[in-house]
């Protein structure tokens, strides 16, 4: 995508991201690095008042610079270097792709609070269970969605804050729009330049029926939902997988989708494709047993203008077969998986 985040990161190793040295950027405050024990206890927190709420926010390909603060989820995956995104979901959770776990026996660890360009609020865990969908399909990619839990709870602050998550039957409208944000690639194979701060970018969600147009009928589930521009230019792109995809509802922001694939990135008519997180509230509640994350139901108004679109292919079902190239995942595979939250 061309994004790059701001609060929580897992570390694992994105071409032209740089791991978090532990050591302040001049002009920083504080700096905090931490290693702790998975015996750290800590009391059961509700986290449905906290959920959501960027207080410093006040409002990828195509994106922009993303001030600390505004994006207090962020999580940004690691090993010798960036190679998904993430997001917190409780002070012990994180929500990411299923395809950023291909080998999910490898250690890993996370960081959150960072930026990048100042590494002064962030903080890192070690992974100590990675949970991938059993109907995970890396073929399809149809379910690509993982929990990671972190080996201690983390503090929240105005840098460090969980996003909402989607209920069940949420309803998101063609035109909606939607804020992605991540340390992916600025184009096809194009690092995310020095210093690498985390990016931002707005896109207005994209109806099943007109992206099955572009994908090919049986490429798009009902557990998948489209987002970009269909002139092209702004876009999630390798490097932001498993990152979010975020809307505002009143004073809360909820993670509508996670970065998944698409057709290269920011190509005209090829819009990305996220996993729908409202279809996995269920799943997700099955998995944590204690202070469950905080589900919200978002309800578009007005008409959802996608109804009433058509399409050769949706009569076809012509598959355009896309996942013959492993280039179109929007992640980055290396050895040693961490987590840093940003």
């Amino acid at each position: 995508m061309f994004l790059f985040l701001n609060t929580f990161s897992i570390f694992e190793g994105h071409s032209g991201h740089k791991g978090y040295t532990g050591s302040c950027l001049p002009g920083c405050v504080s700096c905090l690095l931490i290693f702790v024990s998975e015996s750290t206890k800590t009391k059961p927190v509700l986290f449905f008042p906290v959920c959501g709420r960027a207080n410093l926010n006040n409002r990828i390909v195509g994106g922009q610079d993303a001030p600390a603060g505004f994006w207090p989820w962020q999580v940004s995956l690691q090993g010798s270097r960036h190679f998904c995104g993430g997001s917190l979901i409780n002070n012990q959770w994180v929500l990411t792709a299923a395809h950023c776990f291909p080998r999910s026996s490898e250690p890993h660890r996370i960081a959150q609070g960072k930026s990048f360009s100042c590494d002064c609020f962030s903080v890192s865990r070690t992974i100590a269970t990675v949970i991938v969908h059993p109907n995970f399909n890396s073929a399809t990619q149809n379910n690509d969605i993982a929990l990671l839990q972190l080996s201690s709870p983390v503090t929240f602050n105005s840098y460090i804050t969980p996003v909402c998550l989607p209920s069940t039957g949420s309803t998101f409208y063609s035109g909606v729009k939607t804020w992605v944000t991540g340390w992916g690639t600025i184009r096809s194979g194009v690092s995310l330049p020095a210093p690498q701060t985390l990016q931002e970018v707005q896109i207005p969600i994209v109806g099943n029926r007109r992206c099955k147009c572009s994908y090919g009928a049986s490429s798009i589930t009902d557990n998948m939902m489209c987002a970009g521009l269909l002139a092209g230019g702004k876009d999630s792109c390798q490097g932001d997988s498993g990152g979010p995809l975020v809307i505002k509802q009143n004073i809360r922001w909820i993670q509508a989708g996670i970065v998944s694939f698409g057709k290269g990135c920011a190509l005209p008519n090829f819009p990305g494709i996220y996993t729908r997180v409202s279809q996995y509230q269920t799943w997700i509640n099955t998995q944590i047993t204690t202070n469950k994350p905080g589900f919200i139901a978002f309800t578009s108004t007005g008409t959802d203008s996608d109804l009433s679109f058509s399409s050769y292919f949706l009569h076809v079902g012509l598959s355009l077969g896309l996942f013959a190239n492993l280039g179109f995942i929007k992640g980055q595979r290396i050895n040693n998986f961490y987590a840093f939250v940003m």
